[in-house]
C-alpha cells in the first residue's frame, strides 16, 4: 500500500476534516492528522455506538449474519461545529472539510450548516467532493497535501474544486439489491430486470451513481475495472476498495501494469458505502495527472 505521509511540522496549519465515507485506512488519517466526523450506522440490533467502534473487517462480519440490511444517517450540524471548535483550540490555522457527495447524502449540507457556529475568525471551507468512498479520500489526501504545504482555507478549496473533476470512481457489484433497497441507484435503474445475468459496473458521476457497464462474468467486470483505469492515462494516485471481496487480490493484478503495486493504496469499502453496495464490492479511485 502506498506510504502517503504529509509533514505538518511546528507551523500552524490547515486542518483537514472528513466524514468516514472516505475509507481512507486509518494509518493515512492519523499520518496526516485528518479529522473524521462519523456517520452514525445502523445494523439490526447491534448499537450504534457498538457500530461506530468496529473495523469495516468486523462490520462485514456482522453484516454477512444479519438479516436486517444496514442503514446510516449524516451527522449533525453541531458535530462538524465541535470539529471546527477542536482545531481552533488546537491552534490550526483554519480548517477544510471534504465531505461525502450532497448527491448521495446530507452530511455536505451538515458541515457546511456547521460553519455558523464555528469560533469567530476562524476559517472553515466546505467543499463537495461529489465522490464516495476512496473518491472522496483521494481528495482528502490532496487537501492534506495542500495543508502540508502551507495553502490556505481558500486556495486549498478551490485547487480541491479544480480537482475533483479529475477523481474517476468505478465499481463492481455482486448485486444492485442494497443500492436499490438504500434509494441510491440513480440511472443505475437501468439495469434492472436483468440482474440474475449480469455483474453490474456502476461509476460515481457528477455525485450520484450510475450504471456504466453489464458485464457477464464477475472475471469480465474486474477485466472492465482494469480497461477503464489504463484508459485514464497518466495517473497521480490510485486506490482499490473493497468490501471484503475474497478476490481482491486479482483485481490489483490486473492493475499493476497500469499503476506501480506499492503506491496503490489498499482500503476496505466501510458501512457507509457498504450499506448500499453490498458485501463483494469492488470499487477502483483514480486520480488523473
Amino acid at each position: 500500500m502506498s506510504d502517503f505521509v504529509t509533514q505538518r511540522g511546528n507551523v500552524a496549519s490547515v486542518r483537514i476534516i472528513t466524514d468516514n465515507g472516505c475509507d481512507l485506512p486509518e494509518e493515512l488519517l492519523a499520518a496526516n492528522s485528518i479529522t473524521v466526523v462519523p456517520l452514525d450506522v445502523r445494523l439490526g440490533d447491534t448499537p450504534a455506538e457498538e457500530l461506530r467502534a468496529v473495523s469495516a473487517e468486523r462490520f462485514w462480519e456482522l453484516a454477512r449474519r444479519s438479516p436486517a440490511l444496514a442503514e446510516t444517517s449524516a451527522p449533525s450540524p453541531g458535530a462538524f461545529s465541535a470539529a471546527y471548535a477542536a482545531a481552533s483550540a488546537a491552534g490550526d490555522a483554519g480548517a477544510v472539510c471534504v465531505a461525502l457527495s450532497s448527491g448521495l447524502s446530507a452530511t455536505y449540507q451538515a458541515a457546511q450548516s456547521g460553519t455558523s457556529a464555528a469560533p469567530e475568525g476562524f476559517p472553515v471551507a466546505v467543499v463537495d467532493s461529489l465522490s464516495a468512498t476512496m473518491g472522496e479520500g483521494l481528495l482528502v489526501l490532496e487537501a492534506a497535501e495542500l495543508a502540508a504545504s502551507g495553502a490556505g482555507t481558500a486556495a486549498i478549496s478551490d485547487a480541491l474544486i479544480a480537482t475533483r473533476d479529475k477523481i474517476k470512481v468505478f465499481g463492481t457489484l455482486d448485486t444492485l439489491e442494497y443500492l436499490k433497497r438504500g434509494g441510491r441507484i440513480g440511472s443505475a435503474q437501468a439495469f434492472l430486470g436483468s440482474l440474475l445475468s449480469i455483474k453490474p459496473v456502476v461509476e460515481v458521476r457528477n455525485g450520484v451513481v450510475e450504471a456504466e457497464s453489464r458485464q457477464r462474468t464477475r472475471a469480465r467486470s474486474l477485466d472492465y475495472l482494469a480497461s477503464k483505469v489504463a484508459s485514464l492515462g497518466t495517473l497521480k494516485r490510485l486506490a482499490v476498495c473493497h468490501a471484503d471481496a475474497t478476490d481482491v487480490g486479482e483485481m490489483l493484478d490486473r492493475l499493476s501494469p497500469i499503476f506501480p503495486s506499492e503506491e496503490t493504496i489498499v482500503a476496505y469499502i466501510g458501512p457507509i458505502i457498504g450499506a448500499h453496495t453490498g458485501p463483494g464490492t469492488i470499487g477502483v479511485a483514480a486520480l488523473r495527472r
